[in-house]
């Protein structure tokens, strides 16, 4: 055998090891993947970055060119957005949503694992609720017709599509997110894919200190702080969850499940609510949680995927919380210690 063919063999093998050291590395935690600064990373040095500290999923908020060929092998599985503004043209046309897909995925669809595309980011209720569903029906059209079974569709919600949280049992979408959400599970519940929900108990905490305990918001009581009928809540995020699935319930629907698609906690801009250990508190504890797959009260032991909001700090945003709830700076160093993950 020619020396040559033996440099491309062994070169070969250190590629393949590369990649199995990257996928040993991963966890299965998400993070969100912001882009609204003028001082981050490039896409290139992000990858690397999801790859030092092991996270396995990246979420984009919508098709940015660069990132997607930062991505290519990578191994770090996409969940990628349809920007909202483009939601009314998209749901009028399928030849622009097929124009977006040919655009957007089909190039990359060899080198990026894409798991799911998702509709929008919270538009229901709103304006642009009414464009969701067709939106889903035309990508799932084209998804179904390239035999692309393995990437779903769906969009993600937030809690004030909730007209009742609590307790988490009598869970209820609001008057006007209740139609649209109907068609949307109904769309969900036939395709066995996930609804996508934004749970934050930072915002529930902060809205009502007085009644809503520190402690049960972090993840941090040594025991349940809300009974309801014969389930116990010992943290606010798994009563989040329940609400949906109850609200969804309520709707006749049962068979739809949710991936956690922000969660997190600012480290600033809040005075004492939002300082850095408690931001490290509460994302390290949102992660232990998803990675113990034990899920919530009302759906034990169900697989919940979760991604923590955000990767970055990020200067574009409104000045005070929003511009800090980033796991890491823009020059790529720890706003606090969250990797790796231990016990």
């Amino acid at each position: 055998m020619a020396l040559a063919e033996i440099a491309l063999i062994l070169c070969g093998l250190a590629a393949i090891n590369n990649q199995i050291a990257v996928a040993r590395a991963s966890i299965d935690i998400g993070v969100n993947y912001g882009r609204q600064g003028n001082d981050l990373p490039s896409p290139d040095n992000v990858i690397q970055m999801y790859k030092k500290y092991g996270i396995g999923k990246m979420r984009l908020f919508k098709p940015e060119p660069s990132v997607l060929q930062a991505l290519r092998g990578s191994q770090i599985d996409l969940v990628l957005g349809i920007a909202n503004e483009d939601l009314p043209n998209l749901a009028a046309s399928l030849d622009a949503t097929h124009s977006w897909f040919a655009t957007n995925v089909e190039p990359y669809l060899n080198d990026i694992q894409f798991t799911f595309i998702v509709a929008g980011n919270e538009v229901v209720p709103g304006n642009l609720a009414q464009f969701v569903l067709p939106v889903m029906q035309n990508m799932q059209n084209i998804l179904t017709g390239k035999g692309l079974a393995a990437v779903k569709v769906s969009t993600s919600v937030a809690v004030s599509t909730l007209g009742q949280s609590y307790p988490p049992s009598q869970g209820a979408f609001s008057e006007d997110s209740k139609e649209t959400m109907q068609g949307i599970l109904k769309f969900l519940a036939a395709q066995g894919t996930p609804l996508l929900i934004n749970a934050y108990p930072y915002l529930a905490y902060t809205s009502d200190p007085q009644d809503i305990s520190l402690d049960y918001a972090l993840f941090t009581a040594n025991g349940p702080i809300v009974h309801d009928g014969n389930l116990s809540y010992s943290n606010l995020f798994d009563a989040m969850v329940d609400g949906f699935f109850s609200a969804m319930e309520q709707l006749g629907i049962s068979n739809v499940g949710v991936v956690v698609s922000e969660s997190g906690w600012p480290s600033a801009g809040n005075g004492n609510f939002t300082t850095p250990e408690l931001a490290a508190t509460y994302n390290r504890n949102f992660m232990k949680h998803i990675l113990s797959g034990d899920g919530t009260p009302k759906r034990p032991g169900s697989y919940i995927e979760g991604f923590v909001f955000a990767m970055f700090n990020e200067n574009q945003k409104p000045a005070g919380v929003e511009q800090n709830w980033g796991l890491f700076y823009p020059d790529m160093q720890p706003v606090y210690q969250v990797f790796p993950l231990q016990g």
